[in-house]
Parts: structure tokens; sequence; C-alpha cells
């Protein structure tokens, strides 16, 4: 009753891309579907028996983003090949990471070291953001970030009263700190956030009416207006603030910030005791990037991002480590420790690793940190950049075809190419066929992309994230199937 590793790669070849399609076909779904059993059997269906319906009956009707160069939907990078390995062991050897054990296993060690090389890919100071942990993804990691926004604001608040009070959220709870602190709302302030911060604004008890954006304008609602901005964190209502910043926009991919704002929010920040979190699950990537007279426009809006309290990744999206993986990095770390201490705590070590259950949700927890340890190491920095760099090429080869295009229109209108991150936002000039657009393009199966809403109206969003991407190839497929459906 074992499978190796070498039998499994032999079942599945996950290196090759060219027969893969974005989708799988709709009778593979509804065999599978059929497959699924209703009851539970008395005496099981043996391991050989299991293994054939997983490869045979339920595998073919998983849909490719790891196997297809042309899955373009909700920002899902691919796995590389050192990821996938690395996963294997994971669920080979279950390491439960969350207590540090260092005389019993690595697996602290090496989630420590995987935070490390990460922190050195992004160009993060290790000194400067001492806490950082893996989650789940970003959803997992804003809630940590307006957690301690949370508890920072409300502190600061408590600090700056005279006399002072010690207003520990952590401790007394979210009503008693607040009325300590003579603190009447805490308010979120962003622009365009990701679903996921209004989500962590109520999972942390601060709920969604707390998240206020402030658009500079309505042609550029990703950036920040710094007047308004400053009118909100001037404490009119008796409100503390959590900023958070989002690199970038899960629509168009742009920046809330550029190296001068963000010098001056953190100005802002500090004169009024605000926390600034950014929210930079695909676009922290960009700190990879050399700034090129190409590139200046997306390594500007990642500049100086270093100045935040906090910082949220994803992974298991450009990164291509398999799901689920996201991590979190904070200056904060003893205020990290003072949220999240788990109060039963049964081993203790003098180790200066922290145990990552002090650190985040989690009291258990895989080693997620294994595949991205294998793929950091193997690929290195100038093969992500490399990549990254590709991924962006591909983006603004499409979004050439678009803007020439009679059938379609690039978004947000009047964008220029150098602005082009790795997603690309559009819609058909055609309401009818805009409002089946996304429809169509996945009918085939052959690419994927997801449907949103842009000014009110139906847009289509192609997010390219995948390791597999190949610039020539993938452009032509792309723009193949883009003339073909507007001929339909």
């Amino acid at each position: 009753m074992t499978i190796s590793l070498n039998e499994f790669a032999e079942s599945v070849d996950f290196r090759k891309d060219e027969s893969h399609s974005a989708l799988p076909p709709p009778e593979a779904i509804a065999r599978a579907e059929a497959s699924l059993p209703i009851s539970l059997p008395e005496t099981g269906l043996g391991f050989d028996n299991i293994k054939q319906h997983l490869l045979n009956d339920l595998a073919p009707a998983f849909n490719g983003p790891s196997l297809s160069s042309n899955y373009y939907g909700f920002i899902t990078g691919g796995v590389t090949e050192a990821a996938l390995f690395a996963d294997w062991l994971v669920s080979g050897y279950d390491q439960n990471v969350q207590a540090h054990l260092p005389k019993e296993t690595v697996s602290g060690s090496v989630d420590s070291a995987a935070l490390r090389l990460l922190r050195q890919l992004l160009s993060i100071d290790e000194n400067s953001f001492p806490g950082g942990t893996f989650t789940t993804g970003a959803t997992a990691s804003n809630i940590l970030g307006l957690a301690l926004g949370r508890e920072f604001a409300v502190a600061e608040a408590g600090r700056r009263r005279s006399p002072p009070s010690d207003c520990s959220v952590a401790q007394l709870g979210v009503v008693p700190a607040c009325i300590l602190a003579d603190v009447r709302k805490i308010q979120i302030l962003t622009t365009l956030p990701h679903s996921s911060i209004t989500k962590a604004a109520s999972v942390v008890g601060l709920g969604t009416d707390a998240v206020i954006c402030l658009p500079l304008s309505a042609e550029e609602p990703w950036r920040f207006n710094l007047d308004a901005l400053q009118e909100k964190l001037r404490n009119p209502e008796q409100a503390v603030s959590i900023i958070a910043i989002s690199a970038g926009e899960v629509n168009t991919g742009r920046f809330a910030t550029s190296r001068e704002e963000m010098l001056k929010i953190r100005a802002l920040a500090d004169e009024h005791g605000a926390w600034i979190h950014v929210d930079g699950a695909f676009g922290l990537q960009a700190r990879v990037l050399l700034p090129t007279p190409q590139l200046s426009a997306i390594v500007d809006g990642v500049d100086s991002i270093e100045l935040a309290d906090s910082l949220t990744g994803d992974a298991h999206k450009l990164l291509n480590v398999p799901y689920d993986c996201g991590f979190f990095f904070t200056r904060h770390l003893a205020l990290q420790q003072a949220v999240f201490q788990n109060g039963a705590v049964p081993v203790a070590d003098s180790s200066e690793i922290p145990s990552a259950h002090n650190l985040g949700i989690e009291n258990s927890r895989r080693l997620r940190a294994l595949p991205v340890y294998a793929s950091l190491l193997a690929y290195g920095r100038v093969w992500h950049r490399n990549l990254l760099e590709r991924q962006i090429e591909l983006a603004r080869t499409i979004a050439t075809s678009i803007l020439a295009s009679d059938s379609y229109e690039l978004l947000p209108l009047n964008t220029d190419l150098t602005q082009v991150y790795i997603i690309l936002l559009f819609r058909a000039r055609s309401t009818t066929l805009n409002d089946k657009l996304v429809e169509k393009l996945n009918a085939s199966g052959l690419l994927y992309v997801s449907g949103t809403r842009w000014d009110g109206a139906p847009a289509t969003r192609l997010a390219v994230s995948t390791w597999r991407v190949d610039v020539e190839r993938d452009s032509a497929r792309v723009i193949a199937e883009l003339d073909k459906v507007s001929k339909l």
C-alpha cells in the first residue's frame, strides 16, 4: 500500500503543457460528478481502486492553472517543478511547524530560512521587518495586518492621552480598550481594496463600514487622494486609523502609491498614530524588477512600500508554489507576538527563531514554507526577475493588440502600455458581445479568463501569472481566440 514519487510523476506528467487545456471538457466534469459516491462504503475500496478513481475519474475534471500556460483567471500561479517536488515531501513527511523544536526537527529552521530568502528576493530588510510568517494566503495575511493595526492604533491613542493609558485590544478586547483610549471608531482608509480587506475588517471586529475609500479621481480610483487622507487622519470623530494600500489593484493591476506618495503617507501616519498595511498579494513581486524605462512606472509603484508597518504577499500567485501559501511581514515582531501569543505553550526553547504558533492564526500548520524554499533556491533571483519580465511582456503584447482592435477596448480608458503590469482589463465594444464575452472566450477550454465589472459594466480580466509563459506562443493563442470570438 505504497506509492513512490516516481510512480506518481509518471501517472501525471506535470512538466509538459502543450497538451493541457485551461479547462476540462464538459463531459469529463459530468463523468467525474457521476462517479462521486453518495454513501460511505462499509469496507472501503482499497488503495489500488481509489488510486484509479482519483486518476481516471476525478483528475481529468480538474481545471489547469498549474498545467496550462493559458489559465488567466484569478491571478492563479502555476507550480514550478522544484515547488511541486517539495510539496510532495511536505505531505509525505507531514511536519507540523507551529512549535519550533530545533533538537527534534529541522522544519522550523526551514520555515525561517524560506522567510529570509523571500525577504532577500523582495529587497525587504530583515532587521527592519523581523516579524514574518507563512499563512494560507493574502486573506489570512490581511487579517494579521488589520489585527496588528487595530492593536497599534488603539494603543497609540492611549499612549497619546494625558495621562497615558495602556489600551491593549489583545488583552482587554475591542470595546474596553477603545473606551479606555477614548476611541469611538477604528477606520480603514484605502482605495479600491481587494474584497479580502473588507472580509478581514469584519473578522477582526472593525466592521465592513470601517473601510473608507479615498480615490484620487474617477479616472484613477486606485490612487490615494492625499488631501482627503490627511483630512480623515485629523480625527474629527475620535477615530484612529489603519491605512491600507493596494499594490496593486485587483482588476487593473495598478498601484495605489508612488515613492513620493509613500513618503508623504508615512509622515502622515507618524503624525496621527496610524498603521500602514500594504496588500501586495501579487504586486510585491514587482520589487524584483530593475528600473528600466519600460518598467519604471511599475517599479515606482512598489518603491518605498518598505515604509509600511506590515506587508501581505501571496506565494501561490507570482511565486508559483502550490496552494495554499501566503506570507506576512511586519516591523513590529513584539506586537505580533503579543496579539497572536498562544496561551498554551507546551515547549519552551532558547532558539532565536520564534515558534510560528505565536505569530499567526493557526496553532497547527503544514510545512508550506518548503515549496517556497525549494523554488527560491532552485531558480534564484535572476530567474524570478526574467519570469516577471516575460509575464509583463505577454500582457503588454496582448494589450497592444487590443488597443489596435476595432472589436475591443482596453480598460481603464487611455491606458499607457508602460502602466500595464500582469493584469489586462478589457471589454468588447459591442454590448451584446460584451455581455457574453467571458463565456465565449472560455468556451473552447483552450484559455480561461475571469469576469468582473468596471465603470458599471461587465469587463474581462486576464491575469498572467504562470511560470510556463511563452510570449510568442501565448500571445498568438490569446489574440487568435479574441479574433475568433469577435467574429461569432
